[in-house]
């Protein structure tokens, strides 16, 4: 570990904005709020989108693209919609600058201003759902299953790299049904999507649920979400679903003919998730050595790092690793082979650990008169020597070790965390220490939003699994038949 690198006990904000920098991930930008996403970030995030983009095609959707500013008059239809939004709106008013002979600066032309103000996309319903009022006359044009690869700008006072920042880049799903039961039934198939690839890809467990009326997606009738826990004990909302009714399609008159000639308005859903993801990696498996990334999304799987003292042993140590490299590679397997003698192995051994590569092999020409290489996994920071013979195979074995591990210990440190509360000062108490909290609620929005007053604590999800019990709401003392999960979240 270097010594200049904070620990997660010292303070854990800021190990995690030292790691984010320190492993080349992302970095501040000069405009205010916005984030540089660095080669080895954008890396991580393209193997995400790579995967869920295979996902969501999978599922019979596709890719479109829609215009990154929106007419005010759009967002002035859907009155709850915009609420939601409207303080974290960026607005064009103007589309010319020109030289001032004065002070010979940089303005603003005033007489440039827009006929009408646009909104730089915080979303996407709204455009889109103009669009498909002209793609949508009969049943028959129904479902429409378009995903979007794109930035939206919500324009956040406090910021923090990959977690919450003025831009990022996310995927939204927007379909349109001829049912309300086809369009709950999507919205739940995407959360479904969502959970198997956090759990299977991202190793992190979640809780799949539906969201409270005060914490639902503006102008949806219903939010399904996916909530992790953070090593901190700080909740994350790692992916949502909205089930929309028909708000938008009667917002932008969107109706079809029906198969008995009669006019309907159509059902809709929105569904996303953002770069938000890696902060959820990171915080969900990094340690005081640095990330730990699981193999599944790992940039760079495998590393082989030479090992020699004389210039000229290196050639034969090539030929050795870079066998092993194609061998790797035939199966699929990431590698690099790192034979730059501009740093010692040392430093490259700390560098890879640093930048979370699951697994590193060490080779030197002692290694190969043994038939021997060294094998170390970066999730337990330990290593054995392994037979260069079936070396391929035993790595691939590593790795589905290390993902499995990874998932495992994300498990288990989640329910070490999770409480359950029955009482309000047993609540206050294990809310303090951090981690998921089970307890009863009224059901009000009012009591919801005096717990959060009071201890900055949310309703994170209503669980789709629970088991129904009587008891009391912790702060009402009113009845209530289930528990929910509160949590402080990011």
């Amino acid at each position: 570990m270097a010594k200049d690198f904070t620990t997660r006990e010292d303070n854990y904000s800021q190990w995690y904005n030292e790691l984010v920098k320190k492993a080349d991930l992302a970095e501040q930008s000069s405009v205010r709020g916005c984030m540089v996403i660095k080669p080895y970030g954008y890396a991580l995030w393209e193997k995400m989108k790579s995967i869920m983009d295979a996902k969501f095609k999978e599922t019979g959707h596709s890719n479109a693209y829609f215009p990154l500013f929106i007419p005010k008059s759009f967002f002035s239809r859907e009155a709850e919609h915009v609420s939601g939004f409207a303080k974290e709106c960026a607005v064009v008013t103007h589309y010319r600058l020109k030289v001032d002979e004065g002070s010979n600066s940089i303005v603003v032309d005033p007489e440039a201003r827009l006929e009408e103000e646009l909104i730089v996309r915080p979303t996407s319903e709204t455009i889109i759902w103009d669009s498909y009022r002209n793609w949508i006359h009969s049943y028959r044009d129904l479902p429409i299953l378009i995903n979007q690869w794109a930035n939206v700008v919500r324009w956040e006072m406090r910021t923090r790299l990959f977690l919450r920042t003025a831009e990022f880049l996310w995927q939204e799903g927007h379909t349109a049904h001829a049912t309300r039961e086809e369009a709950v039934e999507e919205a739940q198939k995407m959360i479904n999507v969502y959970a198997d690839f956090v759990e299977n890809y991202m190793a992190i467990p979640v809780i799949k649920g539906v969201k409270t009326p005060n914490e639902r997606f503006a102008g949806a009738i219903d939010t399904y979400c996916i909530e992790a826990l953070m090593q901190d004990g700080k909740a994350l909302q790692a992916g949502t679903s909205h089930f929309l009714g028909q708000n938008f399609a009667k917002s932008f008159d969107v109706q079809f003919l029906d198969k008995d000639n009669n006019l309907q308005y159509v059902w809709a859903t929105s569904w996303g998730v953002s770069t938000r993801l890696i902060g959820a990696l990171i915080m969900s498996h990094s340690d005081d050595n640095g990330l730990v990334l699981p193999p599944k999304l790992a940039p760079i799987q495998v590393v082989i790092v030479p090992i020699y003292n004389k210039l000229e042993q290196l050639p034969a140590v090539s030929e050795v690793a870079l066998k092993i490299k194609k061998e790797l590679e035939a199966k699929g397997i990431s590698v690099k082979y790192d034979d730059d003698d501009n740093n010692r192995p040392g430093w490259k051994f700390h560098e890879y650990e640093f930048k979370g590569v699951p697994v590193r092999l060490a080779i030197g020409p002692r290694d190969i008169q043994n038939n021997t290489i060294e094998v170390a996994r970066r999730d337990t920071l330990t290593k054995e020597s392994m037979p260069i013979d079936g070396i391929a195979d035993n790595v691939a074995k590593l790795l589905d070790d290390i993902q499995s591990n990874l998932f495992k210990l994300a498990l288990e440190r989640r329910e070490q965390m999770t409480h359950e509360a029955n009482t309000w000062d047993e609540f206050c108490e294990l809310i303090e220490k951090g981690g998921f909290v089970l307890a009863h609620w009224d059901g009000t929005t009012e009591t919801e939003i005096a717990i959060k007053e009071k201890t900055k604590a949310t309703i994170r999800v209503l669980p789709f699994e629970y088991t129904p019990e009587e008891g009391k709401c912790i702060l009402t003392g009113k009845p209530s038949h289930r528990r929910v999960i509160f949590a402080r979240a990011y």
